[in-house]
């Protein structure tokens, strides 16, 4: 018995007890394991379908934690829609202006007892040859881990078991992460990106 798995009977509220079947009635399960800090970085791969989004969302009400994720501002100023991303715990990014938004993201981090907010380094479902880098330079500012969270649609999966905690050496830091995410794959294997990161 895989001891990572989730069981709706096992789950304290009604709540998470329906979200985790509705994803069973889907044929989709999930796989968690406690998270080893009270901050840090839920990096999603991979991400090549709007499906995704639906799949995460029950995925984050079965385990009933505040996760936050990150999108491009310009999602949170379509009417309603915008007011349920941040109902769901999302947070604005102004892509036009980068200069300090890791810092600032940093320190908005270590101000709260508990934060972990999601990133798709991808950044897109189309395909593109590379992951961008601002989990990682998040993640060494701030000082926190990785879960790596994975989207595995021919095994009907989403896990979040792998914990991942950066040295500053790049190669061998995404060498961890590529293999934390080895064999899973997306809705469309095609788009999935190379785990690299864009060379600045």
């Amino acid at each position: 018995m895989d001891q990572y798995k989730l069981e709706a009977g096992n789950l304290p509220t009604l709540k998470q007890r329906l979200a985790l079947r509705t994803l069973h009635a889907f044929g989709w399960q999930m796989k968690f394991k406690p998270l080893p800090e009270p901050r840090g970085i839920a990096v999603v791969y991979p991400h090549t379908s709007n499906w995704d989004f639906v799949v995460g969302v029950l995925c984050k009400w079965a385990i009933d934690l505040p996760f936050r994720w990150l999108a491009k501002d310009s999602l949170f100023k379509i009417p309603l829609l915008g007011r349920w991303f941040y109902y769901l715990g999302g947070a604005p990014v102004d892509r036009s202006a980068p200069q300090g938004l890791i810092q600032a993201q940093a320190d908005a981090m270590m101000k709260e007892d508990w934060y972990w907010v999601g990133i798709t380094p991808e950044g897109t479902r189309g395909y593109k040859p590379y992951w961008k880098s601002g989990f990682y330079q998040l993640a060494l500012a701030a000082k926190v881990p990785l879960v790596l969270v994975y989207l595995d649609y021919p095994n009907k999966t989403l896990g979040m078991t792998e914990h991942v905690w950066l040295t500053g050496d790049e190669e061998k830091d995404m060498a961890a992460i590529r293999a934390g995410f080895d064999g899973h794959l997306g809705k469309h294997p095609e788009l999935m990106a190379p785990i690299v990161l864009r060379q600045r």
